[in-house]
């Protein structure tokens, strides 16, 4: 049987993330594969799951919602994670909740009280990551280092979420070194508030291009698209 490119990258992806723990005396069973699904088919994702792959990010809603229904009628009950990992608007947060098992973007106290308030109670807690702009970039979303700590206060206490950790979208750096300052600062806030009486297990951190930076600075969770599904292509 010819093995489908898809099959192959997911291999390829995973024995990187084997390496990268290896190198810095990780387990590879600490680092989970988020495979970044957006803009691919419902057809992509079932590829995927048949090679094994259980968890998939999207950033579009309206598309997500379309793909999850779609695979949900062709795998017939099978458990699958879905994540999203997009911008959040405030119109948006009541089918997010409904529909998603984890929520990586959050990085205001008002965006996690409607998904708190929209969670349906028969799904169980939501998976919550703060979103946290760890470059100090104008352009990326996330709540600033200084912030962190009050935002996670708060919504560890809301209902029907659960406080799993941060992730963060660093300034693109060539240099490998460069990118695990990065990722260390994410590293050194999740420290703190775990310290502070606030447990988290998750960080959501590194994608293709600097997976290996992320994974020796503790990355839990990778989420990694154009590696596993290929080049994205986006409508004009």
């Amino acid at each position: 049987m010819i093995m489908s490119t898809i099959v192959q990258n997911l291999q390829a992806v995973d024995a990187s993330i084997v390496e990268a723990a290896k190198a810095v005396g990780r387990a590879p069973g600490e680092v989970r594969l988020l495979a970044v699904s957006k803009t691919f088919p419902a057809e992509a994702v079932l590829e995927a799951i048949n090679a094994g792959q259980l968890a998939f990010g999207e950033n579009y809603l309206q598309e997500a919602l379309d793909k999850i229904a779609a695979v949900s009628d062709a795998l017939r009950g099978r458990e699958i994670e879905w994540h999203f990992i997009g911008p959040i608007q405030s119109n948006k947060t009541r089918p997010i909740a409904a529909n998603f098992d984890w929520v990586h973007t959050v990085e205001r106290l008002k965006i996690a009280q409607r998904l708190s308030e929209q969670r349906p109670d028969e799904r169980g807690p939501l998976n919550i990551c703060l979103q946290v702009n760890i470059s100090g970039e104008v352009s990326k979303s996330g709540v600033s280092p200084k912030e962190l700590p009050e935002l996670a206060r708060h919504v560890a206490q809301l209902p029907r979420l659960r406080l799993r950790g941060l992730m963060a979208i660093p300034e693109a750096q060539p240099d490998f070194n460069q990118q695990r300052a990065a990722f260390g600062r994410l590293r050194v806030l999740a420290e703190a508030l775990t310290a502070s009486g606030i447990p988290i297990d998750t960080l959501s951190m590194g994608m293709s291009a600097d997976l290996a930076a992320a994974i020796a600075e503790g990355a839990t969770m990778v989420r990694v698209g154009s590696a596993i599904f290929g080049v994205r292509k986006y409508e004009a």
